[in-house]
């Protein structure tokens, strides 16, 4: 298998510009015709791949610019920048992303004899490595079973289950461990990541949260930076804006409200934060989406 089959193979599927999920869950595929705006969004667990065209995803103060022949893993939720760079209508940007079930991952790893990890050591949990090519022949014959619908729930587990142990004996494979290794600090920030989320809302105090997880104040800070890209309190800002962002839109809520729904007691300190976020203040910016998404939705100029 080639990086061009498996772009025909998505091409095939994605005949129109957008996101396409598909038939197998976990599963998503994606085509846009020409560069986009960058955008706010939360990475999870899974594995990103450009199969045509180019794309750039920004955590933190790390860019990480990826296209044909790489593959990038993410192995906790980020708030990241992500846009394509690298695309047009002879060449539309074709890529896909397979989201990965953390206990599944957890499962196969006891399953394996893989070489241990440091428990003390906290890598980034975003990973760009070159896309292997039994791993991409893995990947191509997952999307090519979208053809045959009658099949995937029969197969699309066996491979979904083979490109699993790829990446976890694979480049890919000590991000992947460290995240799974339960008392590691990356499985104890993982935890730690994951209550922010469910709790983004709530007032916390990062030292009680450091010690539910049986770190020091200061270690806990620079784990969660190594892993995350940002601090505890800048992550769990990006949660609340990015959220607050997603209410205005689909809910039609005002700034005010929003405000408080997302944990802010002042609303203006939700607009100044947001103004540094997003670029503009909460009612702008709205319209602003609201206006692209009407763009995204006419027909090209012929």
């Amino acid at each position: 298998m080639s990086i061009e089959t498996l772009a025909q193979e998505i091409g095939k599927i994605a005949q129109n510009d957008g996101d396409h999920q598909t038939g197998i869950p976990q599963l998503s595929i994606h085509r846009r015709s020409a560069s986009t705006a960058p955008m706010h969004c939360i990475y999870g667990l899974g594995l990103g791949i450009t199969a045509q065209g180019g794309k750039q995803v920004t955590l933190g103060e790390q860019v990480i610019a990826y296209g044909p022949g790489q593959s990038l893993l993410t192995t906790v939720d980020l708030p990241v920048v992500s846009h394509v760079t690298k695309a047009s209508l002879a060449q539309p940007f074709l890529g896909m992303m397979l989201r990965f079930d953390g206990s599944a991952l957890l499962q196969l790893a006891t399953e394996m004899a893989l070489p241990p990890v440091s428990r003390e050591q906290v890598s980034r949990a975003i990973s760009l490595r070159p896309l292997e090519a039994p791993l991409l022949d893995a990947l191509t014959r997952l999307v090519q079973l979208l053809s045959e619908p009658e099949l995937i729930t029969p197969i699309a587990p066996l491979i979904q289950r083979e490109i699993m142990v790829r990446l976890l004996s694979g480049p890919h494979g000590p991000y992947l461990r460290q995240l799974v290794a339960s008392g590691s600090p990356s499985h104890q920030i993982a935890q730690a990541m994951t209550w922010l989320k469910q709790n983004f809302s709530r007032d916390v105090l990062m030292n009680e949260l450091a010690a539910s997880v049986h770190m020091s104040p200061s270690t806990f800070r620079q784990h969660f930076r190594n892993l995350a890209g940002m601090s505890p309190v800048q992550y769990q800002r990006q949660l609340r804006l990015q959220q607050a962002r997603q209410l205005m839109l689909n809910q039609a809520l005002d700034a005010s409200t929003t405000a408080a729904r997302v944990g802010y007691e002042s609303a203006s300190q939700f607009s100044r934060d947001y103004s540094r976020l997003f670029g503009a203040p909460p009612q702008r910016d709205i319209k602003r989406m609201q206006h692209l998404s009407l763009a995204d939705a006419e027909p090209p100029a012929p």
